[in-house]
């Protein structure tokens, strides 16, 4: 995008067509994120106390997580179209993932295998907090190249001509991508503060959505929630929720603690094979989303993309 002055946004947002299935750079930004998040996790796995092989396990179950509940809240902010469709609730290649339910998926995830493996959540959560942020910060980014999601109507320099839209818009992903970014350096100097369990995911929690609220004032929403954008609905609650968060760590834990190293708890390993085949398939699986609200993709990117063809994967919906 020029530096000085509107922008005219003609990308392509597939990378590739492969035997009729398309991969898309929003898609992208989610695979290389997750992947992001396993080398993380296995940098870190030793201050954490997990083996190898649970590191493998809380990579798959976030990414499910992140991929299910993702999908669902967007299957629940375009109820009326798809209680019509029911079969297409988990077509994500039509319809995408909605960031929020991203993250309270990715969340589920969490703590479902912290049960299993018998883990302290709040060090684990503490810990993918910031390769988290980064997720989101991509995932903008590859919003952006798709061109979908777009913010009101402005005269700024910067203002971006959307293929779908009128006029020049702000490009407000890339104003949540930066926020997003921006998080990791204050994550990161909290975290070297010493900060005590659970405060940097509360801390997390509270700026990513307290944050998002004024950049979504110049968003245009499709679909509402509780009368309000679907969107804010769940920025607001989030806000509220880390701020409760961070209240309930800073009465328990007034004073920043002294890093330490957990011991390991010495998990078995073994079954590497079937996670990482398991890991691969999430994340190829994930190259096929297009960003949420693209139902019909032949008619909304046909002109965009001309290998794109009406298969069976993109039913015509009326």
């Amino acid at each position: 995008m020029a530096l000085f002055g509107p922008y005219i946004h003609n990308l392509d947002p597939i990378i590739a067509s492969v035997l009729g299935i398309h991969l898309w750079w929003y898609g992208l930004s989610y695979s290389l994120g997750f992947l992001n998040v396993h080398l993380f996790l296995r940098r870190q796995r030793s201050r954490l106390g997990l083996s190898v092989a649970a590191v493998y396990d809380l990579t798959l179950w976030l990414m499910i997580g992140s991929l299910v509940v993702g999908r669902l809240v967007v299957v629940n902010n375009e109820w009326t179209f798809y209680r019509e469709h029911l079969s297409l609730t988990p077509a994500i290649w039509i319809g995408g993932l909605a960031t929020h339910g991203l993250i309270i998926g990715g969340a589920v995830g969490v703590f479902v295998f912290c049960a299993i493996h018998r883990q302290s959540f709040r060090p684990v959560f503490d810990a993918l907090a910031i390769p988290v942020a980064l997720i989101l910060a991509s995932g903008r980014i590859g919003n952006f190249i798709d061109g979908q999601i777009v913010g009101v109507a402005t005269d700024l320099p910067w203002g971006v001509k959307f293929p779908e839209a009128d006029g020049f818009r702000h490009p407000v992903v890339l104003y949540d991508g930066l926020k997003n970014l921006l998080l990791i350096p204050v994550l990161l100097w909290m975290h070297k503060q010493g900060a005590p369990p659970g405060r940097l995911t509360a801390l997390f929690v509270f700026l990513y959505a307290t944050l998002r609220i004024p950049i979504d004032l110049l968003r245009e929403y499709p679909v509402t929630l509780m009368g309000l954008p679907a969107g804010q609905t769940f920025n607001i609650l989030m806000s509220v929720a880390g701020a409760i968060l961070l209240l309930l760590n800073w009465i328990r834990w007034p004073a920043p603690l002294s890093p330490t190293l957990p011991v390991p708890t010495g998990q078995p390993g073994g079954g590497l094979r079937w996670r990482g085949l398991a890991i691969a398939a999430v994340l190829v699986v994930a190259l096929v989303i297009p960003s949420d609200a693209t139902r019909d993709i032949p008619a909304v990117y046909g002109h965009r993309h001309p290998g794109l063809v009406h298969t069976a994967m993109y039913p015509a919906l009326e």
